[in-house]
């Protein structure tokens, strides 16, 4: 006999909240005026200064600035190609910890060539900034958005539906080619995954250290993980046949893979924002090729399943694929490398809990399978392999 559910009476209440409006209150007074002696210290200050993005005006250059140390620091004057130049901070030239400002410093560039930025506090310390390749950050304006979009759309959206265009012919796959294919989409799935990873950290080193990146990392890979597995497990405990469950997982596929694209068009939109148009050119090439391949990882848990294809292939299409598009914008007119680094992790959770959702559902034994084996490495080696394309452009 289950017992019954109880509430929790004002009292019980009252002392559950006891240590937290202690807590607060000894936070509280260590960051209030009282405190000021047990960190007073006869050491100089520790004073950092990030540039978190630029911004390229005619004959003007914007640089939005953090101050990522633990104190308060001034910014004095500022010095362009080793000349002291006017220049305007706005709010406010003295910063706090973990508060931004915008450098405003009417300079004429000129395009293409660098710009050696050199930040100076009011202690005589400099913060050196480089613009390796001058070019005008678009605006917001009805050209430049239709342009990423349609970086975006030839990335993303494209590659991936004429990978499920191989839809008709893995119909047609017995029941060992359809293990060796869900295998292989395990295989697309765990590059996808390690090389987020490895990005991530990657990342994780440029973004200012008081912001925790690798705590940030984790909580977006963490964070994507349990939501996705608490979508299955809620969705799964409805019921339904299995035919249900061969959609939702195709949806989860489809979602996993979308979130990823998001922080592709990301990348693609910051380099060329940022100058590096080889690089931006080379992300274009290499992206196009990995999600051609994302088709087959999409398409492969609803081989089996009936009902009005043609628009469910649609839906699952634009769920991988458009996010490309949205990530081009934003990388292009609001890049932020604290969200890059953050979608960075949702996308490498998301993946790993479809592949765990993927390979729960089958038996150890069936998995293990030579076949199963090889289907994993290959999908494995056709993304390392469309990564080696890359290089060669």
């Amino acid at each position: 006999m289950a017992e019954p559910r109880r509430g929790i009476s004002a009292r019980t209440a009252i002392l559950a909240l006891i240590p937290l409006v202690l807590l607060v209150g000894l936070v509280a007074w260590l960051f209030s005026d009282g405190a000021e002696g047990l960190f007073a210290t006869d050491l100089p200050p520790i004073e950092a200064i990030e540039v978190l993005r630029h911004v390229l005006d005619e004959d003007v250059i914007h640089l939005d600035v953090v101050n990522s140390g633990p104190d308060p620091t001034t910014i004095a004057q500022v010095m362009v190609r080793g000349a002291f130049w006017y220049h305007e901070v706005i709010p406010t030239r003295e910063l706090k910890p973990l508060q931004t400002a915008r450098v405003t410093i009417p300079f004429p560039w000129n395009e293409g060539e660098p710009i050696e930025v050199v930040l100076l506090t009011s202690t005589g310390l400099t913060f050196d900034y480089e613009i390796e390749v001058a070019t005008t950050t678009p605006g917001i304006t009805v050209s430049a958005v239709s342009r990423f979009a349609m970086l975006g759309l030839f990335v993303g959206v494209i590659p991936v539906a004429l990978g499920l265009t191989w839809f008709p012919f893995l119909r047609r796959l017995g029941n060992r080619g359809l293990g060796f294919l869900i295998h292989l989409t395990v295989g697309l799935l765990a590059f996808l995954v390690i090389e987020a990873m490895f990005e991530g950290v990657e990342a994780a080193h440029e973004l200012p250290a008081i912001y925790h990146p690798k705590a940030l990392l984790v909580l977006g890979f963490a964070g994507a993980w349990a939501l996705l597995t608490g979508l299955q497990l809620r969705n799964s405990s409805g019921g339904g046949g299995a035919p249900s469950n061969g959609v939702r997982m195709a949806w989860l596929v489809a979602l996993g893979i979308g979130i990823h694209n998001l922080g592709e068009g990301l990348a693609i939109g910051s380099a060329y924002v940022l100058g590096e148009l080889t690089l931006g050119a080379l992300l274009v090439i290499g992206f196009t090729l990995h999600n051609a391949t994302e088709g087959i990882a999409i398409v492969s848990p609803i081989l089996r399943q009936p009902g009005a294809q043609l628009s469910r292939l649609v839906g699952l299409g634009a769920l991988a694929g458009a996010p490309t598009i949205l990530g081009c914008w934003i990388g292009a007119f609001t890049y932020s490398r604290f969200w890059a680094l953050l979608f960075l992790g949702i996308g490498a959770g998301a993946i790993v809990q479809v592949i765990t959702a993927i390979l729960g559902g089958r038996a150890l034994r069936d998995t293990l399978a030579p076949l199963n084996l090889a289907g994993m490495l290959v999908g494995y080696l056709v993304m390392y392999g469309t990564g080696l394309l890359v290089g060669a452009v």
